[in-house]
């Protein structure tokens, strides 16, 4: 007898082309266990966001981490989220904010691509906590006036996105809602549809 998947927790798709499966495995849950991450793999993918690339290798990204075993900070960013994100987010172990900073150190001037490097540096973590057996789910669901308050973030830097991270829990715990939304197929655009050659929205004949 065939066993059926389970749309809450089977979200490995099928790819038009052959990719790395840390890449196929890396999806975004809602569900979070309480078991802690541990300090040395929460370095380890900080490690891995460190050494993303960037321009003139500015490496304008930081990050604010709260863990739960430290209710009183944890709560403290907690409390940045998107009240529909506080819902699930409070039952992982780690919260992040990320924070890009948005001129270059040498003379001052924009950084047009801070937020791209900040992103690079997160896909970096996501793949190595992937790798790692742990889950990431950023979000842009959260109050960057407050975050900025909070945590006296000054001029010239500015809060990019929010980021739980832990070990998958049971999706069967959370609300109708949530396992509604979750248990959505997940989808992306064919690569022709992003990917031109000659001129804009000209399909490439390269692939």
């Amino acid at each position: 007898m065939a066993v059926s998947s389970d749309p809450l927790v089977d979200k490995v798709v099928p790819t038009e082309y052959p990719i790395e499966s840390i890449l196929k495995n890396r999806w975004s849950p809602l569900a979070f266990s309480d078991r802690p991450v541990e300090p040395e793999k929460l370095a380890s993918v900080l490690e891995a966001a460190r050494w993303a690339a960037s321009s003139f290798n500015e490496q304008p990204w930081s990050f604010i981490v709260a863990a739960k075993d430290n209710p009183e900070e944890f709560d403290r960013l907690l409390g940045c989220l998107a009240e529909g994100n506080q819902e699930w987010a409070k039952s992982a172990p780690i919260l992040m904010i990320s924070v890009a900073k948005l001129n270059f150190e040498k003379n001052g001037n924009e950084n047009r691509h801070a937020f791209h490097d900040v992103g690079a540096a997160e896909a970096n973590l996501a793949a190595q906590a992937t790798a790692l057996g742990l889950h990431v789910h950023q979000m842009a669901g959260f109050d960057v006036a407050k975050a900025k308050e909070l945590y006296g973030i000054p001029q010239g830097y500015e809060p990019v996105d929010a980021i739980a991270l832990g070990y998958l829990g049971d999706p069967h715990q959370l609300s109708e809602r949530l396992q509604q939304r979750l248990s959505a197929p997940r989808s992306r655009k064919p690569i022709q549809d992003f990917v031109f050659t000659g001129r804009w929205q000209q399909s490439s004949n390269l692939i």
